[in-house]
């Protein structure tokens, strides 16, 4: 959700329109890659993404991208249900990101290719509680800067690295966590009927 516009709104418009210009530009190969730019209206972007090496290829995640008061705040990444748009709780999500294990800086082709060789170590999404909606614990995100944990990492450290752009977040998003998706599991479970006690006589009851 918007935490209210402080920065002219004509700054931030500015910004995120050469956003979504960048991402138009390369439109085709983010389409290749299973990306589907579903909105873009200031402030928000709605990309939903696809695992295109399953068979068949299957809708894995959407994200809301909220760029108010961009840039002198980063975005926030919400990950919402594809078709309704309702945030979705940690334990709703039905996938993982997990931490691409590289050098501090890397470039996005870097991290694609280091996922690629299933190089991970820990979860990029945080949530305190299964229920709670989750925050991607990345720089560049405002839930990151915003958390207690990341008081030393100010966003104005990255504010010029391209970490927190469009390109970047999404990036991050098909790395870590789509990219990787080849099939699906699917599970079956026989119906099985346990015993829950005994019904009794209502008389005995009173008896």
């Amino acid at each position: 959700m918007s935490d209210g516009q402080y920065v002219f709104a004509s700054v931030s418009q500015r910004k995120f329109d050469r956003e979504i210009e960048r991402y138009r530009a390369l439109e085709d190969v983010y389409r290749r890659r299973g990306w589907f730019l579903v909105e873009a209206t200031f402030p928000t972007v709605v990309v939903m993404f696809a695992a295109v090496r399953a068979t068949p290829p299957v809708v894995v995640c959407a994200v809301r991208i909220d760029f108010t008061n961009y840039d002198l705040v980063p975005p926030s990444v919400t990950f919402i249900h594809p078709f309704t748009g309702e945030p979705l709780p940690m334990n709703k999500l039905g996938f993982q990101m997990l931490r691409v294990d590289g050098p501090a800086g890397a470039s996005p082709q870097t991290v694609t290719a280091l996922a690629q060789q299933g190089k991970f170590r820990a979860p990029l999404l945080q949530a305190h509680d299964p229920n709670d909606i989750p925050f991607l614990c990345l720089p560049g995100i405002r839930e990151y800067h915003n958390h207690p944990a990341h008081t030393g990492d100010s966003w104005l450290l990255h504010r010029r690295s391209g970490e927190g752009s469009l390109h970047f977040i999404l990036e991050q998003i098909w790395a870590s966590g789509v990219n990787p998706i080849k099939g699906q599991n699917f599970q079956i479970q026989k119906i099985q009927l346990q015993f829950a006690g005994y019904q009794l006589d209502p008389a005995y009851l009173q008896s």
